[in-house]
């Protein structure tokens, strides 16, 4: 059978076009075929088209023509149909679908193209595996539901940002993909120069210089919805190429800011999920996120917060304990109410989840009647020590209270990692609840002790505060920068900070940052020439917007909201990238690959 063109017909409706208005007219729908079921004699087929199903009805009653036609078809071949709308019978009426009501009673069919058998079935609800769907993306992407839905979805968000952005005076401004590799963050994908060989371009990690360049130049309000790159070890929420939504602004501070990024953030929930969001939204200083919970990204939607008690066991002969604080280290408790849901298997394999985040094991208490304690490390602590920790974070029987002793950074990332294992563990994380929390006044600088200097927490070009300007060269562990971090829900959906904009002060950060005056004109030359000539006080946020679709849509990895994602090696399984490319095209950039060995 030779396939059809179209020859001169032009669809009407998609599927859920079709409304009751339409009954008794005739209509032409074009698509794939998602099922065919023949009733002996009568002919139903569902077709599939971007928006859904439809129901085609063959009666030869009705057209003989195209019911002979529709016996040939098959699962995926690509018709086209023009009929005449009717009410489905009452006992054939499918509520589930939008569709349900209606169906097509074909007069004419047009068979455009055929389709081999694919290799996983599109009408069933268990998708085949991740190496599968990727790899025939194209036929996973005709699935209802799954990553058709949420690509819809991140169609309407990002139609949504635009919108709101445009309404607030921004000016979406497009930077270069080609630029130069700079010393701070990830690994950079370097692409070779064929017209100035041993040069190489980097693909932008994020348009940070651009952006703040744009600032200089007198643009005061800029946003992109940008693709970056970063060579980097990749998990559920990473891909080494991702979409950014990049704001900057001029003449700013952090309140305004955060203002119009909430009410960006509410038109967004309220559009496409109904949800109303309370504004404005908390803050926490990164000093209080990691005190109350141990995290600089904490879900705020349960309690289980973290207690210090450092200052109850100050002099305790409990070895863990006493040999953590001597070596500056803290003591920290977590509170699990109804702690008997813990079996002791539970708290026995809390020393293998610890290790996982470089700590020795996790103590543990039970509290029975009258507050005592039935735990390993009961007989090491005396019972005003204990009553007061009993106090110190409201234990009442049946609790368990668990135990970390270590580095500042070793007792919150396991009590704060087991803090949001045990809430999804016991049920304790509320359903459909969004909680946003801005996290606030992060450390300028973290010691990177295998380098031996101090690196830049968020980027280089991050703005201290005011008053921490003198702590630059004598502590500058101390400095505070104007940096901020959005969260929602545990996850960090948007980042930014206020920006360096006077030379001076961008010279001193540099240089706490063990970068010289060379390397720093080298690298950052034309960017701190442009400082000199009249840069304004400004800032902005980037955002992750395959995160903040994966959390809209529900999707488990950001993979399911990318049309054409990445593997956790990096590879395409649909293109077959990365691969090898021709010696003439090696020998035409100056690059020689050595041979696998």
């Amino acid at each position: 059978m030779k396939p059809d063109t179209l020859d001169g017909w032009e669809r009407t409706h998609l599927s859920t076009d079709v409304s009751e208005n339409d009954v008794d007219s005739e209509i032409m729908v074009m698509g794939w075929i998602l099922r065919r079921r023949d009733h002996g004699g009568v002919i139903f087929v569902d077709l599939r088209d971007r928006k859904g199903l439809l129901q085609l009805v063959f009666n030869p009653e009705f057209s003989e023509e195209s019911h002979a036609a529709a016996h040939a078809v098959r699962p995926e071949w690509v018709i086209a149909a023009r009929g005449i709308v009717r009410i489905r019978p009452e006992e054939s009426i499918n509520p589930d679908l939008p569709t349900g009501k209606l169906e097509v009673f074909v007069q004419e069919l047009k068979i455009l193209n055929k389709s081999e058998p694919p290799p996983f079935p599109l009408d069933d609800d268990i998708p085949p595996t991740d190496a599968v769907r990727y790899k025939y993306r194209y036929l996973d992407m005709r699935r209802l539901g799954g990553v058709r839905d949420n690509l819809l979805v991140r169609h309407r968000v990002v139609s949504l940002l635009r919108s709101f952005l445009n309404s607030e005076d921004f000016i979406e401004i497009e930077t270069p993909f080609l630029t130069v590799s700079t010393p701070e963050g990830a690994r950079d994908y370097l692409v070779p120069s064929r017209i100035s060989p041993g040069s190489f371009y980097a693909l932008p990690q994020s348009p940070q210089i651009f952006k703040q360049i744009l600032m200089v130049g007198g643009f005061e309000r800029y946003y992109q919805i940008v693709r970056c790159f970063r060579d980097e070890d990749l998990r559920a929420d990473r891909q080494p190429e991702f979409t950014q939504l990049d704001i900057e602004t001029s003449f700013i501070e952090e309140e305004r800011l955060f203002d119009i990024m909430e009410r960006m953030m509410e038109k967004i929930f309220r559009e496409v999920l109904g949800i109303p969001l309370t504004l404005p939204f908390p803050a926490l200083t990164y000093e209080q996120a990691m005190s109350r919970f141990g995290s600089d990204k904490p879900d705020i939607r349960f309690g289980m917060e973290l207690t210090d008690i450092g200052d109850i066991v100050t002099s305790t002969e409990f070895g863990v304990f006493k040999t953590a604080l001597q070596n500056g280290g803290i003591v920290k408790a977590l509170k699990v109410d109804r702690g008997e849901r813990l079996s002791r298997k539970d708290l026995d394999d809390l020393r293998d989840f610890a290790a996982v985040y470089g700590g020795k094991g996790v103590a543990y208490a039970r509290i029975k009647e009258g507050g005592e304690w039935q735990s390993p490390i009961a007989k090491f602590l005396s019972s005003s020590e204990r009553d007061l920790i009993n106090q110190r974070v409201e234990a009442v029987p049946g609790d368990v209270i668990l135990f970390g002793a270590d580095s500042f950074k070793v007792v919150n990332d396991v009590l704060g990692n087991l803090r949001n294992h045990l809430a999804a563990k016991l049920g304790e994380i509320p359903a459909n609840e969004h909680k946003f929390l801005w996290v606030t006044e992060f450390p300028m600088f973290e010691y990177d002790e295998e380098a031996g200097r101090y690196q830049a927490m968020h980027h280089p070009f991050t703005s201290p505060w005011e008053e921490d300007l003198d702590l630059l060269e004598s502590d500058p562990g101390k400095v505070r920068a104007r940096a901020y971090d959005l969260v929602l829900n545990g996850s960090e959906i948007g980042g930014g900070s206020m920006r360096i904009y006077r030379s001076d002060v961008q010279e001193r950060v540099f240089s706490a940052l063990g970068i010289d005056p060379e390397e720093a004109q080298e690298k950052f030359g034309f960017f701190l020439e442009a400082l000199r000539y009249g840069a304004p006080p400004h800032g902005g946020i980037a955002f992750g917007v395959d995160r903040i679709i994966a959390i809209l849509t529900g999707a488990e990895s950001i993979r399911e909201v990318i049309a054409f994602p990445k593997t956790q090696r990096a590879t395409c399984p649909l293109t077959g990238a990365p691969a090898p490319v021709a010696p003439e095209q090696l020998k035409e950039l100056g690059i020689k690959v050595p041979a696998k060995k």
